[in-house]
């Protein structure tokens, strides 16, 4: 990790840049704009400063409302937080948990992020959408807690989030979190071969996009008929070999115009992959054969671009799926009740956020080191 995580992350937030001659927003102004749930009488605790100790918490490590709530007690016991006499209980962190407005909150870390987040100098700048289950957040009924998100390829910084309702899937909620993107001008949006649609292509295309896809079995029809353009005659135009986690992975990737019977909106290339796999301890190998589609024409990807375009999408399950998990056990959290499931997913993609933002790519042993440095996390977060 660059230096202290303390040190650096003390460094990165205390001179708030500019851009364009305006002032960043801090988080606090961020979290102001998310309406207060709570009816005025008997209220104790402003609602701002109630969602920094979540995301203090949480920056801490705090994986549950108990452990929010243990995080608060002991910061209220080392320096007494707002001025009152004792620390939130678990019963108002629960209520301000099931209460607070998830789509207001996902907007408000979105805007804060975006601002922060220096567009990197590629030449195809790529985002991955991908959907999560929560696995442990089923309501009492069986109804499951299911968000997407879209992460930056280059950062692994989480733009925006959308929640999936119970009754429907991942489909018609594409459009609703590309639009939370704000302009995709020159932008490639990567997805998995559920969102290998006609209807997906044209809303990324009518947005300014470029789309990368996956070809599965989900769609037959349109395999079959990249496979059937002879790929056997074309040479591969980009190979990769690589040592790593006690396997050799090797890459070999062809691709080649997508011919009018393809049949697919705006297409402009397809290209097929061949993965190859070779585990040292066992000698076992095994292959595969991924067929992709995309917009992009051959000046602005070649074989390499786009092969790299796949691997950094199926990263998107190292990069916040996996940290989630191990970092936050998010798969085991049995935070149920009204919003808290997604509020709390959302509290941890900003917290991922904010630690790559100050450059940091261990989050397990940062979020540790920060979780002895109360004082740390409180300036960070403005409490």
């Amino acid at each position: 990790m660059p230096s202290s995580p303390t040190g650096l992350l003390s460094r990165y937030f205390e001179h708030d840049r500019e851009v364009s001659g305006l002032e960043l927003p801090s988080l606090r102004q961020a979290l102001s704009a998310i309406p207060d749930p709570r009816a005025m009488r008997g209220v104790r605790y402003p609602f701002t400063d109630l969602l920094l100790v979540f995301v203090a918490a949480v920056l801490s490590g705090a994986r549950s409302l108990t452990m929010i709530t243990e995080w608060a007690a002991r910061a209220h016991r080392d320096r007494a937080l707002f001025g009152y006499g004792r620390a939130p209980s678990l019963a108002t962190i629960h209520r301000i948990a099931v209460l607070v407005d998830p789509v207001a909150l996902d907007a408000a870390v979105a805007g804060w992020t975006t601002a922060r987040t220096t567009t990197p100098d590629t030449a195809l700048p790529a985002v991955a959408v991908d959907g999560k289950e929560v696995r442990g957040s089923k309501h009492a009924n069986g109804e499951r807690v299911f968000l997407m998100a879209a992460l930056d390829h280059d950062t692994s910084i989480v733009l925006a989030q959308e929640a999936i309702g119970v009754k429907t899937n991942e489909i018609p909620h594409l459009p609703v979190l590309l639009d939370r993107l704000g302009n995709l001008e020159g932008k490639v949006i990567t997805a998995d071969a559920l969102h290998t649609l006609a209807v997906q292509a044209k809303a990324i295309v009518a947005r300014g996009g470029h789309y990368v896809f996956t070809v599965k079995a989900n769609q037959r029809a349109l395999r079959d008929r990249i496979a059937s353009q002879g790929w056997s005659h074309r040479t591969p135009g980009y190979r990769a070999r690589e040592k790593a986690h006690g396997r050799t992975s090797t890459w070999e990737a062809a691709v080649q115009p997508a011919q009018d019977w393809i049949k697919f909106p705006h297409a402009c290339q397809t290209m097929r992959i061949i993965r190859g796999r070779a585990e040292h301890e066992t000698g076992q190998k095994t292959g595969e054969q991924v067929y992709v589609i995309t917009s992009l024409p051959p000046e602005l990807a070649g074989a390499k671009e786009l092969a790299n375009l796949i691997r950094g999408h199926w990263g998107i399950e190292n990069r916040l799926h996996w940290v989630r998990d191990t970092s936050y056990r998010e798969d085991a959290s049995q935070v149920r009740t009204g919003n808290a499931a997604h509020v709390m997913a959302s509290l941890r993609n900003l917290a991922i956020n904010i630690l790559r933002l100050a450059g940091h790519t261990n989050i397990s042993a940062t979020l540790r080191a920060l979780d002895h440095e109360p004082e740390t996390v409180r300036q960070l977060t403005g409490l």
